[in-house]
């Protein structure tokens, strides 16, 4: 007996999240890409202390939905895992291009690209495959994708890069930090701030507040 994997298109629907009213007073709009086990409505509440006037949030939802454990009660998302990450990759990218093209923000405003966790992955894809320009680009406590190399990024000229993550984490030991480090610094030709903080796997509200 033999089995065959086969492959299929079909048309899928999504929903995401946004934050405060985008107007003619908004000066920086964040596209924010969550970690693994939230849903995008939820993680808006870590951008809540922002200027509401000044700061449009637009939270993508990660596809993949699951029931956490341990009491498997609430439900959360992952975008990708090592199982077909190509092609789920891509549809990761055309879903954020959907919503970026229906969200039509105004080219004179800021554009400020963060990931969390897991969302630092995709986050960083979308931007070296769609060539995004962005005047910000914050990582957060994640890993950056093996397969990005510094020429990805080259058509970011006066991007600020900055890379985000606890001292603490209990994902992130010292030597997966200094590899970290290390790659972000590769990538943007030591253009990069590096903010460490104490604390462990979390999103840092405070710090997040200090970058506009």
């Amino acid at each position: 007996m033999s089995t065959t994997e086969k492959e299929i298109t079909y048309q899928s629907t999504n929903s995401y999240s946004t934050l405060n009213t985008l107007t003619n007073k908004t000066k920086n709009v964040w596209f924010v890409c969550h970690g693994m086990g939230y849903l995008s409505r939820f993680f808006l509440k870590y951008f809540k202390e922002l200027n509401a006037n000044e700061n449009y949030i637009i939270a993508p939802q990660a596809q993949s939905k699951y029931y956490v454990p341990p009491k498997f009660k609430h439900v959360g998302a992952s975008w990708l895992t090592k199982e077909n990450t190509v092609k789920d990759t891509e549809n990761v990218l055309n879903y954020f291009d959907a919503v970026w093209e229906a969200e039509n923000i105004p080219e004179h405003m800021n554009l400020i690209v963060l990931g969390y966790s897991q969302g630092v992955s995709v986050a960083m894809r979308w931007i070296a495959k769609r060539h995004i320009p962005c005047s910000q680009l914050v990582l957060m406590s994640g890993g950056i994708p093996k397969e990005l190399v510094a020429e990805d990024f080259v058509f970011l000229k006066n991007t600020k890069v900055t890379l985000i993550y606890g001292t603490q984490d209990e994902y992130l030991n010292a030597e997966r930090i200094a590899s970290e480090t290390e790659r972000s610094k590769e990538l943007f030709e030591n253009k990069v701030t590096i903010i460490p903080f104490e604390g462990k796997h979390e999103v840092n509200v405070e710090l997040i507040n200090k970058l506009v």
